[in-house]
């Protein structure tokens, strides 16, 4: 049996057994994903190939994108000066615990930059389980502001790992600024030529539609701006996300979008980049010494740092629901496993602490999804 049908066959296997598997167990279908992707690899079921490595990045562009779906920035921007001013708050705290906690254990200055990451695209899969919560509608909100943190940081250390402190370095964050700039500008020009010409929603994406002509233009809008973001050589997964922005904030018109998008998504493209995920992590490196306390050290100094912060929505939202918004932010799994990935590539962590964090990457989606099921519960 030949490499690719090999993939192609386990993956169908692990697509179609994962969600009967979480729902006879009664845990998330994300962590048996993970973990079955992690044991075809190990059972060399699935080995490295190109091919599945560029879908699996798809599928997490996919993911990014429908997390952007959940973000009318019509919406955010009503947001009140005091909730967006509580947001930046506990983006700067999980940074302050992030530098004590590294610098009380004397780790790698890579830990300041990782513990506090903040990546909303497992949120859409919350939102997906969850439904309409408040403390997952604040969650999404608040992450957005330490999403957009995080995807600077990972931009600024991807510039610096590569290029060191240039003139190369420099001019890539100038290029970041500027893309927020023009998105900005983009947005006004797009907002007041709908509010001139509001036929033109109805052209691009018709409510009376036999040829999916509401998907074709939400793939394009999604294409383009990854092509963008290769072009500038930024964050591709920012590019994705905006383009979710972007749809969900001037086709709101469009009901049944979001649940096409989602359908196409969940279905197939997003579980395959989860089981890749998991083969990134071999089972045999679980015996290396003091690695798995390490992972566990890291996931729940993440969690912790978390819970602490979130204390500032208390007042707003009650002490259960700050912690379930604390533990949905404690799944930045696409953007740990980015910056560990360039940081061990270009040698600024050993490998032990590589698989660390690939590790508990693992344990923080299975932790916090258990977590939030168990408190959310309680409600």
């Amino acid at each position: 049996m030949t490499n690719e049908v090999s993939i192609i066959i386990t993956l169908s296997a692990i697509i179609f057994a994962s969600p009967l598997i979480a729902k006879l167990i009664r845990i998330p279908t994300i962590p048996i994903e993970i973990f079955l992707g992690s044991v075809a690899v190990s059972l060399a079921l699935i080995e490295k190939n190109h091919l599945f490595t560029l879908v699996a990045e798809l599928g997490f562009l996919y993911l990014m994108f429908l997390a952007g779906l959940e973000v009318d920035l019509k919406q955010l921007l009503k947001i009140s000066p005091n909730m967006l001013k509580k947001g930046l708050i506990y983006s700067t705290l999980l940074y302050v615990f992030a530098a004590l906690f590294s610098w009380g254990f004397d780790l790698s200055k890579i830990f300041i930059v990782t513990l506090p990451l903040i990546s909303i695209g497992l949120l859409a899969v919350l939102k997906k389980e969850y439904g309409d919560r408040e403390w997952l509608n604040l969650a999404i909100t608040v992450g957005l502001i330490g999403e957009i943190i995080s995807i600077i940081v990972l931009t600024a250390v991807s510039a610096g790992l590569e290029f060191g402190l240039s003139g190369r370095f420099y001019s890539t964050l100038i290029e970041l600024v500027l893309v927020f700039g023009v998105m900005i500008i983009f947005y006004n020009f797009f907002h007041n030529l709908i509010w001139w010409y509001p036929e033109l929603k109805n052209y691009l994406m018709p409510q009376d539609d036999n040829q999916e002509q509401d998907v074709r233009v939400s793939m394009g809008i999604f294409f383009i701006m990854i092509a963008v973001m290769l072009y500038l050589h930024l964050e591709v997964a920012l590019g994705a996300f905006i383009a979710g922005v972007f749809i969900k904030t001037f086709f709101e018109h469009n009901k049944q979008l979001p649940h096409k998008l989602e359908h196409f998504g969940f279905g197939w493209l997003v579980p395959i980049f989860f089981v890749w995920v998991g083969t990134s992590f071999q089972l045999e490196s679980l015996f290396m010494e003091n690695l798995i306390y390490t992972a566990l050290m890291i996931t729940f100094s993440m969690i912790i740092i978390r819970v602490i912060s979130s204390m500032l929505f208390v007042k707003d939202i009650g002490l259960r629901q700050s912690i379930l918004l604390a533990l949905s932010h404690s799944m930045p799994l696409t953007l740990l496993i980015a910056v560990a990935t360039l940081a061990f590539q270009n040698q600024s962590i050993s490998q032990f602490y590589y698989y660390a964090f690939i590790l508990s990457a693992i344990f923080e989606v299975i932790i916090s999804m258990i977590l939030i099921r168990l408190v959310s519960k309680t409600l």
